[in-house]
Protein backbone atom coordinates (compact mmCIF):
# COMPACT_ATOMS: atom_id res chain seq x y z
CA UNK A 1 0.00 0.00 0.00
CA UNK A 2 0.99 3.34 -1.18
CA UNK A 3 0.94 5.84 1.95
CA UNK A 4 -0.37 9.25 1.37
CA UNK A 5 2.98 10.76 1.84
CA UNK A 6 4.57 8.55 -0.80
CA UNK A 7 1.57 9.18 -2.90
CA UNK A 8 2.10 13.50 -2.51
CA UNK A 9 5.45 13.09 -2.83
CA UNK A 10 5.13 10.85 -6.74
CA UNK A 11 2.38 13.24 -7.60
CA UNK A 12 5.25 15.93 -6.69
CA UNK A 13 7.72 14.34 -8.91
CA UNK A 14 5.44 13.68 -11.74
CA UNK A 15 4.95 17.31 -12.16
CA UNK A 16 8.21 18.32 -11.89
CA UNK A 17 9.07 15.66 -14.15
CA UNK A 18 6.46 17.35 -16.87
CA UNK A 19 7.79 21.13 -16.18
CA UNK A 20 11.38 19.88 -17.72
CA UNK A 21 12.11 21.30 -21.06
CA UNK A 22 14.41 18.80 -22.36
CA UNK A 23 14.23 15.48 -22.40
CA UNK A 24 17.84 14.21 -23.32
CA UNK A 25 19.67 10.70 -24.39
CA UNK A 26 21.41 8.70 -21.48
CA UNK A 27 25.04 9.86 -20.43
CA UNK A 28 26.18 6.55 -21.26
CA UNK A 29 24.81 6.82 -25.33
CA UNK A 30 26.12 10.21 -25.95
CA UNK A 31 30.11 8.34 -24.56
CA UNK A 32 29.44 5.32 -26.03
CA UNK A 33 28.66 7.60 -29.58
CA UNK A 34 31.81 9.43 -29.23
CA UNK A 35 33.92 6.70 -28.58
CA UNK A 36 32.69 4.85 -31.27
CA UNK A 37 33.33 8.35 -33.53
CA UNK A 38 36.84 8.14 -32.78
CA UNK A 39 37.31 4.60 -33.35
CA UNK A 40 35.54 5.17 -36.50
CA UNK A 41 38.27 7.91 -38.06
CA UNK A 42 40.90 6.48 -36.19
CA UNK A 43 40.78 2.59 -35.66
CA UNK A 44 44.03 1.92 -34.18
CA UNK A 45 42.65 0.81 -30.92
CA UNK A 46 40.84 -2.76 -30.40
CA UNK A 47 37.58 -4.33 -28.51
CA UNK A 48 39.20 -7.51 -26.73
CA UNK A 49 35.84 -8.32 -26.31
CA UNK A 50 35.28 -9.05 -29.80
CA UNK A 51 36.14 -11.53 -31.82
CA UNK A 52 36.28 -9.37 -35.01
CA UNK A 53 36.23 -5.57 -35.78
CA UNK A 54 33.69 -4.32 -38.18
CA UNK A 55 36.25 -3.63 -41.43
CA UNK A 56 33.02 -3.01 -43.66
CA UNK A 57 33.56 0.89 -43.77
CA UNK A 58 30.55 1.95 -45.62
CA UNK A 59 28.44 -0.47 -42.57
CA UNK A 60 30.23 1.05 -39.93
CA UNK A 61 29.63 4.44 -41.28
CA UNK A 62 25.93 4.01 -41.36
CA UNK A 63 25.68 2.18 -37.66
CA UNK A 64 27.52 5.64 -36.21
CA UNK A 65 24.83 7.64 -38.44
CA UNK A 66 21.96 5.67 -36.73
CA UNK A 67 23.80 6.36 -33.17
CA UNK A 68 23.71 9.94 -33.65
CA UNK A 69 19.69 9.66 -34.70
CA UNK A 70 18.81 8.10 -31.64
CA UNK A 71 20.56 11.01 -29.86
CA UNK A 72 19.15 13.55 -31.16
CA UNK A 73 15.57 11.85 -31.28
CA UNK A 74 14.62 13.17 -27.69
CA UNK A 75 15.53 16.53 -28.43
CA UNK A 76 13.62 16.86 -31.85
CA UNK A 77 10.91 19.38 -30.49
CA UNK A 78 14.32 21.84 -30.10
CA UNK A 79 15.86 21.36 -33.15
CA UNK A 80 15.54 24.04 -35.23
CA UNK A 81 15.54 22.14 -38.42
CA UNK A 82 14.75 18.38 -39.51
CA UNK A 83 16.85 15.73 -37.94
CA UNK A 84 17.83 14.19 -41.26
CA UNK A 85 18.73 18.11 -42.48
CA UNK A 86 20.80 18.09 -39.46
CA UNK A 87 22.21 15.00 -39.88
CA UNK A 88 23.18 15.74 -43.64
CA UNK A 89 24.86 19.00 -42.13
CA UNK A 90 26.95 17.23 -39.21
CA UNK A 91 27.93 14.47 -41.52
CA UNK A 92 29.21 16.81 -44.64
CA UNK A 93 31.59 18.31 -41.50
CA UNK A 94 33.25 15.44 -40.65
CA UNK A 95 35.92 15.07 -43.25
CA UNK A 96 36.86 18.64 -41.83
CA UNK A 97 36.84 17.73 -38.44
CA UNK A 98 38.91 14.93 -39.38
CA UNK A 99 41.47 17.01 -41.45
CA UNK A 100 41.86 19.50 -38.02
CA UNK A 101 42.64 16.48 -35.57
CA UNK A 102 44.97 15.18 -38.19
CA UNK A 103 46.66 18.47 -37.14
CA UNK A 104 46.08 18.07 -33.90
CA UNK A 105 47.87 14.80 -33.37
CA UNK A 106 50.61 16.00 -35.54
CA UNK A 107 51.46 18.77 -33.54
CA UNK A 108 50.97 16.95 -29.99
CA UNK A 109 53.05 14.02 -32.04
CA UNK A 110 55.89 16.79 -33.23
CA UNK A 111 56.02 19.23 -30.03
CA UNK A 112 56.09 16.24 -26.97
CA UNK A 113 59.50 14.42 -26.80
CA UNK A 114 57.89 11.87 -24.80
CA UNK A 115 55.76 10.98 -27.68
CA UNK A 116 56.90 7.60 -29.78
CA UNK A 117 54.61 8.74 -32.96
CA UNK A 118 50.73 9.61 -34.01
CA UNK A 119 49.38 6.50 -33.24
CA UNK A 120 50.27 6.58 -29.18
CA UNK A 121 48.71 10.35 -29.54
CA UNK A 122 45.39 9.22 -31.11
CA UNK A 123 44.87 5.66 -28.57
CA UNK A 124 46.60 7.13 -25.66
CA UNK A 125 47.16 10.62 -24.71
CA UNK A 126 43.72 12.32 -23.05
CA UNK A 127 44.36 15.68 -24.62
CA UNK A 128 43.76 14.51 -27.94
CA UNK A 129 40.53 12.58 -26.78
CA UNK A 130 39.44 15.69 -25.45
CA UNK A 131 40.12 17.89 -28.64
CA UNK A 132 38.50 15.35 -30.69
CA UNK A 133 35.28 15.39 -28.74
CA UNK A 134 35.38 19.38 -28.56
CA UNK A 135 35.69 19.60 -32.45
CA UNK A 136 32.87 17.27 -33.22
CA UNK A 137 30.62 18.73 -30.18
CA UNK A 138 31.34 21.91 -31.82
CA UNK A 139 30.01 21.08 -34.82
CA UNK A 140 26.59 20.15 -33.03
CA UNK A 141 26.59 23.59 -30.98
CA UNK A 142 27.22 25.86 -34.40
CA UNK A 143 23.61 24.27 -35.66
CA UNK A 144 21.59 25.07 -32.37
CA UNK A 145 21.27 21.17 -30.90
CA UNK A 146 20.80 22.25 -26.91
CA UNK A 147 22.68 20.42 -24.09
CA UNK A 148 24.04 17.13 -26.41
CA UNK A 149 27.21 19.11 -27.34
CA UNK A 150 27.74 19.81 -23.48
CA UNK A 151 27.11 16.58 -22.98
CA UNK A 152 30.22 15.08 -25.03
CA UNK A 153 32.46 17.29 -23.84
CA UNK A 154 31.15 16.87 -20.27
CA UNK A 155 32.04 13.38 -20.88
CA UNK A 156 35.56 13.96 -22.31
CA UNK A 157 35.89 16.10 -19.08
CA UNK A 158 35.23 12.73 -17.51
CA UNK A 159 37.82 10.67 -19.10
CA UNK A 160 40.26 13.64 -19.12
CA UNK A 161 40.27 15.97 -16.69
CA UNK A 162 39.94 18.52 -19.78
CA UNK A 163 37.15 21.00 -19.44
CA UNK A 164 36.80 22.55 -22.84
CA UNK A 165 33.10 24.34 -23.91
CA UNK A 166 31.60 23.58 -26.80
CA UNK A 167 30.87 26.96 -28.03
CA UNK A 168 34.78 27.79 -27.65
CA UNK A 169 36.76 28.47 -31.09
CA UNK A 170 39.71 26.71 -31.47
CA UNK A 171 42.32 26.73 -34.26
CA UNK A 172 43.92 24.75 -35.95
CA UNK A 173 47.03 22.18 -34.97
CA UNK A 174 46.06 22.72 -30.88
CA UNK A 175 47.99 21.07 -28.41
CA UNK A 176 47.33 19.97 -24.83
CA UNK A 177 50.13 18.63 -23.21
CA UNK A 178 48.94 16.12 -20.09
CA UNK A 179 45.76 18.22 -19.77
CA UNK A 180 44.60 17.67 -16.27
CA UNK A 181 42.74 20.75 -14.70
CA UNK A 182 42.69 22.45 -17.93
CA UNK A 183 39.42 24.64 -18.31
CA UNK A 184 38.64 26.45 -21.87
CA UNK A 185 35.22 28.64 -21.44
CA UNK A 186 32.12 29.32 -23.52
CA UNK A 187 33.41 32.77 -25.10
CA UNK A 188 37.34 31.65 -25.65
CA UNK A 189 39.42 32.37 -29.03
CA UNK A 190 42.29 30.21 -29.73
CA UNK A 191 44.33 30.73 -32.86
CA UNK A 192 46.27 28.35 -34.24
CA UNK A 193 49.32 26.57 -33.17
CA UNK A 194 48.83 27.28 -29.31
CA UNK A 195 50.52 24.86 -26.72
CA UNK A 196 48.54 24.77 -23.66
CA UNK A 197 50.05 23.12 -20.16
CA UNK A 198 48.04 21.26 -17.19
CA UNK A 199 46.03 23.25 -15.22
CA UNK A 200 45.94 26.41 -17.48
CA UNK A 201 42.56 28.75 -17.02
CA UNK A 202 41.04 30.43 -19.53
CA UNK A 203 37.93 32.27 -17.64
CA UNK A 204 35.95 34.99 -17.26
CA UNK A 205 36.72 37.74 -14.38
CA UNK A 206 33.46 37.23 -12.84
CA UNK A 207 30.08 34.79 -13.56
CA UNK A 208 26.78 36.73 -13.88
CA UNK A 209 23.86 35.91 -15.38
CA UNK A 210 23.85 39.55 -17.08
CA UNK A 211 27.01 38.40 -18.92
CA UNK A 212 25.74 35.05 -20.77
CA UNK A 213 25.33 36.83 -24.16
CA UNK A 214 28.56 38.42 -23.78
CA UNK A 215 32.42 37.45 -24.68
CA UNK A 216 33.68 36.68 -21.19
CA UNK A 217 36.77 34.58 -21.94
CA UNK A 218 40.35 35.88 -23.00
CA UNK A 219 41.49 35.75 -27.21
CA UNK A 220 44.48 33.56 -27.73
CA UNK A 221 46.37 34.42 -30.84
CA UNK A 222 48.64 32.03 -33.03
CA UNK A 223 51.78 30.53 -32.11
CA UNK A 224 51.30 31.34 -28.09
CA UNK A 225 52.46 28.90 -25.65
CA UNK A 226 50.73 28.82 -21.98
CA UNK A 227 52.90 27.05 -18.99
CA UNK A 228 51.10 25.33 -16.81
CA UNK A 229 48.97 26.65 -14.00
CA UNK A 230 49.08 29.77 -15.78
CA UNK A 231 45.60 31.85 -15.14
CA UNK A 232 44.43 34.05 -18.20
CA UNK A 233 40.82 36.19 -17.12
CA UNK A 234 38.42 38.50 -18.83
CA UNK A 235 37.04 38.47 -22.66
CA UNK A 236 38.63 41.57 -23.54
CA UNK A 237 41.79 40.40 -22.77
CA UNK A 238 44.13 39.19 -25.74
CA UNK A 239 47.37 37.35 -25.95
CA UNK A 240 49.16 38.34 -28.76
CA UNK A 241 50.57 36.05 -31.65
CA UNK A 242 54.17 34.28 -30.53
CA UNK A 243 53.96 34.78 -26.96
CA UNK A 244 54.63 33.04 -23.98
CA UNK A 245 52.49 32.77 -20.50
CA UNK A 246 54.76 31.18 -17.45
CA UNK A 247 53.64 28.94 -15.18
CA UNK A 248 51.56 29.72 -12.46
CA UNK A 249 51.03 33.64 -14.02
CA UNK A 250 47.90 35.51 -13.31
CA UNK A 251 46.87 37.68 -16.10
CA UNK A 252 43.60 39.73 -16.33
CA UNK A 253 44.82 42.55 -19.35
CA UNK A 254 46.09 41.91 -22.80
CA UNK A 255 49.68 41.67 -23.73
CA UNK A 256 51.08 42.72 -26.75
CA UNK A 257 52.93 40.35 -29.56
CA UNK A 258 56.21 38.57 -28.67
CA UNK A 259 55.17 39.34 -24.66
CA UNK A 260 57.46 36.86 -22.13
CA UNK A 261 54.99 36.89 -18.99
CA UNK A 262 56.38 34.96 -16.19
CA UNK A 263 55.25 34.70 -12.41
CA UNK A 264 58.00 36.17 -10.42
CA UNK A 265 58.61 34.31 -7.21
CA UNK A 266 60.86 34.78 -4.14
CA UNK A 267 63.03 31.94 -2.72
CA UNK A 268 64.33 32.98 0.97
CA UNK A 269 67.02 29.96 2.26
CA UNK A 270 66.95 30.11 6.44
CA UNK A 271 70.26 29.76 7.48
CA UNK A 272 70.78 27.65 10.59
CA UNK A 273 71.55 29.10 14.13
CA UNK A 274 74.76 27.25 15.48
CA UNK A 275 74.14 25.80 18.63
Amino acid sequence: MITEKEKAFLDLLSKQNDSFRYHLPSRQDAGHFIQSLINFLFPISKDCEKDRQDRDIKRAYALLRDKLDCLLTPLEPQLTSSKTDILNALFDQLPGVYQSLMLDARAITENDPASVGIEEVIAVYPGFTAIATYRFAHCLAHYGIPLLPRMFTEYAHSQTGIDIHPNAVIGDSFFIDHGTGVVIGETTVIGKNVKIYQGVTLGATHVSKSMAQKKRHPTIEDNVVIYANATILGGETIIGHDSIIGGNAWVVKSVPANSLVYHQSKVDVRQQTAV
